[in-house]
């Protein structure tokens, strides 16, 4: 499955912008660019993730983000193998209770 961009409403963009400039920054993910109030972060210029304002609690949301490996998935990972073998995996929530996941599908080199 392909997938060319998902957005998530927040409760304050300045907020998750500077929480996901942090959490994306291992996966050589960046903002890129702000349109018409939605924020959009991505690698190589584009944007692929997109944050945008919601007045009411915004309803939690659960994105997965691939590393590239094992290194990069190091702060509080664990192996998920009820997926398969080799899920290995972190997991944090966002300042709107998004789950968010980084994930490698690679085995331990």
């Amino acid at each position: 499955m392909a997938i060319d961009h998902v957005g998530i409403q927040v409760s304050n963009l300045e907020t998750s912008r500077a929480f996901y400039a942090r959490a994306l920054a291992p996966l050589g993910i960046e903002f890129v660019k702000e349109v018409d109030g939605y924020l959009g972060f991505g690698e190589n210029g584009y944007p692929e993730f997109w944050l945008g304002a919601q007045d009411s609690q915004p309803q939690g949301t659960h994105l997965g983000f691939l590393a590239r490996d094992r290194a990069t998935v190091r702060s509080e990972p664990k192996i998920f193998d009820v997926y398969h073998p080799q899920f290995y995996a972190a997991m944090v929530f966002d300042p709107d209770g998004h789950n968010i996941e980084v994930v490698c599908h690679k085995p331990e080199e």
